[in-house]
């Protein structure tokens, strides 16, 4: 099991890459593996009141200050970027941290005002289909040769990206999508990584079971065709009071199938700090 933590890119702390930077090099030397960050333009919670990063800015900073802790974002909204952009930076980041980046991707999320209100596409279908398409776009670049595509969203003329990423075959992917919705699970199939979290059917949202995590492990197994290595990414969860308990989830998560622990620093920037230090609470 690898333990991620994740932190706002928002706020006293969040809102200055210098200040994420920090809490990136704390991460790493307390122990923790990787540090996710998520990917937005405008807060949700505050939106117009609150200061907020760029992530692709930030997760430089974090790269430059740290040596060995793996950095990525969970997840980017590709089918608001434009994939040769995307391809571009994240080479970049790969050899900024000499070979530390993952690459998460999502559809977005169209409560994000940074998402619907500035007439970016909500239907969930078409973001689907962008994501593959801009995926696709991604990855053939990242061979180095030149690359032509001729797709519904995007088009690609005899292009060809140097350098290749650090990373090969190339810069490991995750997809990230809400469960019980099965689409996202089939798409990260064809990929390196699940990012997962469960959505209820009121709206709200939480981290996967248990249970939960063997369903997805399953649903993985019988879909893909690869026998490389692949990540399944549970937890979020804020950090539990009770270190036993805490532990005894991570346990829960590994024998599923999850081979990720992944918890959110939240709250006043003290807080944020004090769970960071504390480091992961590892089971081997």
């Amino acid at each position: 099991m690898h333990y991620a933590i994740g932190f706002p890119i928002a706020g006293p702390l969040g809102g200055d890459p210098r200040s994420v930077a920090e809490l990136a090099r704390i991460a790493e030397q307390v122990g923790w593996d990787a540090v996710f960050l998520e990917d937005y333009l405008v807060h949700h919670i505050a939106p117009g009141r609150t200061a907020v990063s760029d992530p692709w800015i930030a997760l430089a900073a974090a790269a430059a200050k740290t040596t060995r802790i793996r950095l990525g974002l969970t997840v980017v909204a590709l089918p608001r970027r434009r994939p040769w952009k995307v391809a571009r930076e994240a080479v970049s980041l790969d050899y900024l941290s000499g070979g530390r980046m993952i690459l998460g991707v999502g559809i977005g999320d169209i409560n994000d005002h940074g998402f619907a209100r500035v007439g970016e596409e909500t239907d969930a279908k078409t973001r689907g289909a962008m994501l593959d398409e801009a995926l696709e776009v991604i990855t053939g670049l990242w061979s180095g040769k030149p690359f032509s595509y001729q797709g519904r969203f995007y088009r690609v003329k005899d292009l060809t990206f140097l350098p290749v990423p650090l990373q090969q075959p190339r810069i490991p992917i995750w997809i990230g999508g809400a469960w019980p919705h099965r689409a996202p699970v089939r798409r990260a199939a064809r990929w390196d990584g699940l990012a997962v979290y469960r959505v209820y059917p009121d709206g709200t949202s939480g981290p996967v079971s248990a249970d939960e995590v063997r369903a997805i492990a399953a649903i993985l197994q019988s879909s893909r065709s690869s026998s490389e290595p692949f990540d399944l990414i549970a937890g979020g969860y804020a950090r539990n009071a009770d270190p036993a308990k805490g532990r005894d989830l991570v346990a829960q998560a590994a024998e599923a199938g999850a081979t990720w622990w992944n918890e959110y620093a939240v709250g006043a920037p003290a807080a944020i700090r004090a769970h960071i230090e504390s480091g992961p609470l590892r089971i081997d």
